[in-house]
């Protein structure tokens, strides 16, 4: 699973006053009907089609937040080049979302480019990359590693390669579960911050088990629950698997950003957002 830079990692320093939330958008006078035409069929109603986290721009905002978390920064498209060890027992955290050498997604983002571009900077480092998978060892990869993963971070393939492989692990699946409960933006958004930080495995702590300890609370929509109260339950149990790992202990991703937006009751996560993560103020307009 991808924990990330979140874990007290401060990647690009000062934060970004973006103002990346797209501006609503707007829908153009008709043109005068020709003389005896048949009447428009009446207009689709805007809203229909941003439902979800996975509307762009919606998925803009997602990408901007969890990175204020991350790594300091609004700026995520910054973070291809990003690669550290942060002390957290996984290995390299590196990218935009924070693949692990030692929780199996970074290797699976390696095959996947190698796929794509045999022969590339990273490659010769998969053998060493399947020996370190489930530990926090280095073997086989220092100490020019983090130099060629800078190094790949310029090609676009690899960019392409970090994004297709967040979406297929962490994003869809999450925008799939929350449309399935019936939750909005901002639910599906709460259940991609959970599966980048705490990963879908089968340990406590991962985000179907984080969801289970929901459900003993109460009910998603699709099952005829409330969405406010089935979301607050959720973030509880966000929170307590937090706690259960020191590296996580700092829930004010979830305390300063998360529930501010739902108290406001923002269920769409439409800008402006205002949010707090480990103190510093983010602001998308």
């Amino acid at each position: 699973m991808a924990f990330g830079a979140l874990l007290g990692t401060a990647l690009l320093a000062a934060p970004v006053a973006a103002h990346a939330g797209a501006a609503p958008a707007t829908i153009p006078a008709t043109a005068p009907a020709a003389a005896h035409a048949a009447p428009a069929a009446p207009a689709a109603p805007a809203a229909a089609a941003a439902t979800g986290l996975d509307d762009p721009a919606k998925k803009e905002i997602a990408m901007q937040i969890v990175s204020s978390a991350e790594n300091s920064s609004l700026d995520w498209k910054a973070q291809y080049k990003y690669i550290e060890d942060i002390g957290d027992e996984r290995g390299y955290t590196a990218g935009i979302i924070g693949f692990c050498s030692g929780t199996g997604d970074m290797l699976d983002l390696v095959e996947y480019y190698t796929q794509v571009k045999p022969g590339n900077v990273l490659a010769k480092y998969l053998p060493a990359l399947r020996k370190v998978n489930g530990s926090d060892s280095h073997a086989g990869l220092d100490p020019d590693f983090t130099k060629d993963w800078a190094k790949a971070a310029q090609d676009g393939e690899f960019k392409k390669a970090q994004d297709h492989e967040r979406d297929r692990v962490y994003f869809n699946p999450s925008v799939k579960q929350g449309k399935s409960d019936g939750v909005g933006t901002l639910g599906q958004f709460m259940y991609y911050d959970a599966i980048v930080m705490h990963g879908d495995g089968t340990d406590s702590t991962s985000f179907r088990n984080i969801r289970k300890r929901a459900l003993s609370k109460a009910k998603p929509p699709a099952q005829g629950g409330n969405e406010t109260t089935w979301l607050n339950a959720f973030l509880d149990a966000r929170v307590w698997a937090m706690k259960q790992e020191e590296a996580h202990s700092d829930t004010s991703r979830v305390d300063t950003a998360q529930r501010v937006f739902l108290k406001k009751g923002n269920l769409n996560l439409n800008a402006p957002l205002d949010w707090k993560v480990y103190g510093d103020s983010f602001h998308i307009g």
